[in-house]
């Protein structure tokens, strides 16, 4: 336990649901914080928890990092998930229970589980091990239909603990810090998947666009990777910031100068922006066969790209999501060898709409991670 940290509260209580009226399903209440509303904000929750059944792996939840997703996501700014709804995709705890047909994970293990729980395990992707690409579409961890499990709704890791099937629970190494290495399970893998992708080794130039959660973890990754980084930003204050975190250059991107400086200094460029912004600046910097993954996901329209950027390049624009479970794997083993974690501030249950606030303000490096010690004790009845 790290030094400091309240007693938490008892991972959960037994009790015993009746599942629409027939068989009674076993089952366990967790201390939980969501939304119950688009405008409710967080609020305490108690939610049932299944006990685990063979393929599956309990785990006492210890940290989970708070993802921009999670806001827009509470808050029905993207759809309108069912509530009551408990976030939180960014999960790292301790094993303790597991089914019977599972040998890989043992009581006392330190795990994580990311932005999904399970997946058709048929489609072409799933047995290319590229489950975030579901051809009938991966498990989220939270506001899920949950198929396996009579379409139950997945609530995530605001939680004191969560059931999960093997096949989507990953080892955390112990040399990395827990909490640190909650947001490795989004912002990590986010960044890693594209990079690995490009096949990015030491001699290789990668810009970063943007230099907040994804940004700062693009920054680290790639630099482990043995990459010379190019930090692209349009605030000056974040210069220094840039620098500390391993950056070789940064260029301020509202700078005509600057930016026709940079033209044809880049092999890959991770965009990790989520507001509407002109690319085509971006694309200049690139070298011949050059590639911009973009990450960031704005709600408005993007202002076009011209194609004859591209083709007087050969020029790839691309996407990517996440990372499949073994790549995800890969990535935490990478990050334990180049001692790479996130940059965080820990807060309590208490403090998380105002952690959500700061996050829409810009106001956290870089990461925030929910202490789980922190959470009330579970009611005697679910509301979820």
């Amino acid at each position: 336990m790290t030094p400091g940290r309240p007693v938490p509260p008892p991972l959960a209580k037994s009790i015993t649901l009746d599942a629409g009226g027939s068989d009674a399903e076993p089952r366990t209440l967790a201390a939980a914080y969501g939304a119950t509303s688009p405008d409710s904000g967080l609020v305490p929750l108690t939610v049932a928890r299944r006990v685990p059944t063979e393929d599956d792996v309990e785990i006492a939840i210890e940290f989970c990092g708070l993802c921009h997703s999670d806001v827009h996501a509470t808050r029905g700014e993207w759809r309108v998930p069912p509530y009551p709804l408990v976030p939180g995709h960014e999960i790292v705890g301790k094993v303790t229970r597991v089914g019977s047909a599972v040998e890989d994970f043992a009581p006392g293990d330190r795990v994580g589980v990311g932005c999904m729980v399970d997946s058709c395990r048929e489609c072409e992707s799933c047995l290319d091990g590229l489950e975030q690409y579901c051809e009938r579409g991966n498990i989220g961890t939270y506001g899920a239909a949950d198929p396996r499990h009579g379409d139950e709704i997945t609530q995530g890791g605001y939680s004191t603990s969560v059931v999960v099937d093997r096949r989507f629970v990953l080892r955390v190494p112990e040399t990395l810090d827990a909490a640190a290495a909650a947001p490795l399970l989004c912002a990590g893998i986010t960044t890693y998947s594209p990079l690995r992708y490009f096949d990015v080794e030491e001699g290789d130039s990668v810009g970063v666009v943007g230099l907040g959660g994804l940004g700062h973890m693009a920054v680290k990754i790639a630099k482990a990777m043995g990459a010379e980084v190019t930090v692209f930003t349009t605030s000056e204050s974040k210069f220094e910031a840039a620098r500390e975190l391993g950056a070789d250059h940064v260029v301020l991107s509202k700078d005509d100068e600057a930016m026709d400086a940079a033209n044809r200094s880049i092999d890959v460029i991770i965009d990790t922006v989520a507001a509407p912004h002109d690319l085509n600046p971006y694309f200049r910097t690139l070298r011949l066969d050059g590639a911009l993954f973009q990450l960031g996901l704005p709600a408005d329209d993007m202002p076009p790209v011209s194609p004859g950027l591209l083709i007087r390049r050969r020029l790839a624009y691309a996407g990517s999501l996440i990372g499949g479970i073994e790549e995800t794997q890969e990535m935490l083993d990478f990050c334990a060898e180049h001692g790479v974690v996130s940059d965080i501030e820990v807060v309590a249950a208490g403090q998380l709409n105002e952690a959500y606030d700061r996050m829409v303000a810009g106001d956290v490096k870089y990461r925030f991670v929910l202490d789980t010690a922190t959470l009330q004790e579970p009611s005697e009845r679910a509301d979820a």
